[in-house]
């Protein structure tokens, strides 16, 4: 339960070509990539507001944010 089969992978790669086109594909998938890489790389960087929290926020001691 929860898996997709091999049938299952070769119903939505059927979908997707009927519904793109063979030409369009490449395309679609370069978009895709440059998308996924571009939501890494901004994950990547630092965020101070994240960097600068304290360990414990219940410690009296510790400024409110």
């Amino acid at each position: 339960m929860g898996g997709l089969g091999g049938t299952e992978i070769l119903l939505i790669v059927l979908a997707i070509i009927l519904l793109f086109g063979a030409k369009r594909i490449p395309e679609l998938f370069r978009g895709m990539g440059q998308g996924i890489r571009e939501f890494k790389d901004a994950s990547k960087e630092e965020k101070p507001e994240f960097r600068d929290r304290p360990a414990n926020p219940n410690d009296p001691n510790q400024p409110r944010y």
